[in-house]
């Protein structure tokens, strides 16, 4: 993840980086619980983690469910993998990297 802004995620990037991309558990809701993915989890699991900002338009977004993933501020959207194209199209302006953690 060496950019820090680009206009998609990449199906490479999704196989390398779990939740920096639209995999089920992945559109994060809120910067802190971004931050605490990233540099709490995934920096253990594959020693660097990234958070990420970006906009979505709204009639795609509004297909899906905010989830509760373990509590009220850990809110999220699941967006299917296989809706990778789709959700790409959906990006509004640039994908930007906020926070690296190493």
């Amino acid at each position: 993840m060496a950019r820090k802004s680009w206009s998609q995620f990449s199906k490479q990037a999704c196989a390398r980086f779990r939740r920096a991309c639209p995999t089920s558990r992945s559109s994060i809701l809120t910067e802190d619980y971004a931050i605490k993915i990233a540099r709490d989890w995934n920096v253990q699991a594959s020693g660097s983690g990234f958070v990420t900002r970006f906009e979505v338009k709204r009639d795609f977004i509004a297909k899906y469910e905010v989830q509760e993933a373990g509590g009220r501020a850990h809110l999220e959207y699941w967006i299917p993998a296989e809706e990778l194209d789709a959700f790409n199209a959906a990006i509004v302006g640039l994908i930007e990297v906020v926070r690296s953690f190493p």
